[in-house]
């Protein structure tokens, strides 16, 4: 039987490959390392469940990025609406998502119109919003969210089944308790060998570089470590609009720095959602999005450049 032909990759696809291929010898981490991290965070859970009363926390990325962010805006009522800007990338993940397990060459299109449909059928806010779009709007969302996809398929490398990728991965810890650390993946690459570290965690986005961005996906590592007692290798944030990953290899200092970071906010909700504590108020790149930043003066000054960052007990 005669050997598929291997894709002809584009400079951009090369580039990425090159930056993900796996090299050197192999990674293995220390079993006393992640017995190590696993203790500290079920001893840091103990503690934090005792102060919790009969509450619950769900903790993903989300919840650590808005507690370290403005703790007021954390705090505020979520009036969130969805927008065809808005609901893009929810598309376009899902369009990807399909395209790994797609069999044949699927469009940029035909991707985006199933995910489009599969979607409206869902039977949560987002699908009744998708369902209930007007033409234009669907229009709107629709090109919005083929162009990602085509910017996916032009610059990421077609995706090896040998590499066992997976979209929108799941992973949880502990199994059950008043306190649970929740991640969903992008983009999953790769699977352990023994303690031979081999996976590679993958977020897709747009626009800027953004320090968060890598504070996500050491969360992504560090529930990973704890879910299955081996820490990914590799870590990447994918940007589709200049089509290049910025990648950050494990490492303890890695997992460390997430621990404590995720324990951090986890003491933070804690102190603000529990025990009353006053939050504080923190300017940053999200006033641009804050609903409280019409009556922020603190906000507003960040805004107009006048104050580059500023914290301040509200």
């Amino acid at each position: 039987m005669q050997e598929p032909t291997p894709p002809v990759l584009t400079p951009a696809q090369e580039r990425t490959l090159a930056l993900l291929r796996r090299s050197g010898d192999p990674l293995v981490f220390d079993a006393g390392l992640v017995a190590d991290v696993r203790d500290e965070a079920n001893e840091a859970l103990a503690h934090f469940t005792d102060r919790l009363g009969n509450a619950t926390l769900f903790v993903t990325k989300h919840t650590l990025s808005s507690v370290h962010g403005c703790e007021v805006h954390h705090l505020a009522p979520d009036d969130f609406e969805w927008t065809p800007a808005r609901a893009r990338g929810q598309v376009a993940h899902k369009a990807i998502q399909l395209l790994v397990n797609w069999r044949g060459e699927p469009t940029p299109r035909d991707l985006v119109d199933d995910a489009l449909v599969r979607l409206g059928d869902e039977e949560r806010d987002f699908g009744r919003w998708v369902a209930a779009l007007s033409p234009g709007d669907e229009a709107d969302l629709r090109g919005a969210a083929v162009e990602r996809v085509n910017k996916f398929m032009e610059t990421f490398p077609p995706l090896d089944r040998r590499s066992n990728p997976a979209t929108e991965a799941a992973a949880q810890w502990p199994l059950d308790a008043p306190i649970l650390l929740r991640a969903r993946v992008d983009l999953v690459m790769g699977r352990p060998q023994g303690r031979e570290s081999r996976k590679l965690i993958i977020d897709l986005k747009t626009g800027r570089v953004n320090a968060r961005h890598r504070e996500d996906l050491r969360f992504y590592a560090l529930v990973e470590t704890l879910v299955r007692d081996v820490p990914p290798r590799l870590l990447a944030t994918f940007y589709l609009d200049s089509a290049e990953p910025v990648v950050e290899h494990v490492n303890e200092g890695v997992l460390r720095a997430a621990l404590r970071r995720t324990l951090d906010g986890i003491n933070a909700l804690v102190e603000l959602q529990v025990e009353g504590r006053t939050p504080v108020k923190r300017t940053g790149p999200t006033c641009r999005w804050c609903p409280l930043s019409a009556d922020c003066a603190e906000g507003q000054a960040y805004l107009r450049g006048d104050d580059p960052e500023v914290e301040i007990d509200d």
